[in-house]
């Protein structure tokens, strides 16, 4: 078998599709352009399976050319983090058939939050196509793979429809070489930016409830404090527990929950926090990823809070 004549007509494939996509881009292109351009919120990307892993990377080349932009999981979208998007925000769906279960359930609470959508499919008529403001269609001509299904020219032509709309942002903002360095904590432009915890911490409106409250004052604080947690504090003000929505999805399988349950019933004690402001950004990303949390509570050492650094901040800010 001849792998390297395997490789180039895999190679061949994908090229063509590329430039078959090229000739086909028209006015949307621009449209969408100009609606993320004068986003005064976050790009927002969205999608499952292989889709879901281009947006990630979309995400992440957003973030650090310019664009403030985190990836949403559907599923957990669903499950509290619809929280994250806002009016001012803009939303990019990604899926190819367009009818992907997990991201159809979310499409009809984004419109609901009157955010823009951008669709990224095969096929306008479908679910995504239908709810989206405007549709960057996926032309393929056939996937790579020798039976045609993996998928393979559809996600590389996806990769570099997103690239585009990068490439297009950072020079309409005229985007350079130092505004890409500021977004690097270190790489290839050299100077590592020591941008520290303090400098991207939420100080203020923080989620507090004191730690004789009810799940039911909890789950207000939550919702109107759209951390997708609440903090928990003593008498003396101190940090005692967190409540998260997960917590709160947890609790609903109890037979015995009530809304006038104590909300430290169950919410989860001595919770992960820096006592350290001025740690880099990019060591508390890794304790983040590590504990496998979202939020990181900065105190004092006395467990007071000064502050909170969620994970999408970090993101949004192309902490990496």
């Amino acid at each position: 078998m001849n792998y390297k004549t395997i490789a180039q007509e895999t190679l061949q494939i994908e090229a063509e599709t590329l430039l078959h996509a090229m000739k086909l881009i028209d006015d949307v292109f621009d449209k969408a352009v100009d609606v993320i351009l004068n986003c005064k919120g976050k790009l927002i990307i969205t999608g499952v399976g292989k889709s879901g892993l281009i947006g990630a990377k979309m995400a992440a080349t957003f973030a650090s050319t310019g664009t403030p932009s985190f990836f949403l999981h559907p599923t957990e979208a669903l499950h509290g983090d619809l929280g994250m998007i806002g009016v001012n925000d803009v939303v990019i769906g990604i899926s190819y058939s367009g009818e992907s279960e997990e991201l159809s359930s979310i499409l009809p609470h984004i419109k609901r939050f009157g955010a823009p959508l951008i669709g990224m499919t095969r096929d306008r008529n479908s679910t995504l196509g239908s709810f989206s403001d405007m549709v960057i269609e996926l032309n393929v001509l056939k996937e790579a793979c020798p039976i045609d299904t993996a998928p393979t020219s559809s996600t590389t032509l996806t990769l570099a429809l997103g690239d585009a709309l990068a490439v297009c942002l950072m020079k309409a903002r005229n985007f350079q070489k130092s505004d890409f360095a500021s977004f690097h904590p270190g790489g290839a432009l050299g100077k590592k930016l020591f941008v520290k915890v303090s400098n991207l911490m939420q100080s203020k409106n923080l989620p507090i409830i004191a730690k004789d409250a009810k799940v039911k004052d909890a789950i207000l604080a939550i919702s109107e404090g759209r951390l997708g947690t609440v903090l928990i504090v003593d008498e003396e003000q101190k940090l005692v527990a967190l409540m998260s929505d997960g917590d709160v999805r947890r609790a609903l399988l109890s037979e015995e929950f009530s809304l006038d349950d104590d909300a430290m019933k169950y919410a989860t004690l001595s919770p992960m926090v820096c006592e350290d402001e001025n740690m880099l950004a990019s060591d508390a990303l890794v304790l983040i990823e590590t504990k496998k949390i979202q939020l990181l509570v900065v105190t004092d050492e006395d467990k007071k809070i000064k502050g909170v650094l969620h994970i999408h901040t970090l993101i949004e800010k192309g902490i990496s």
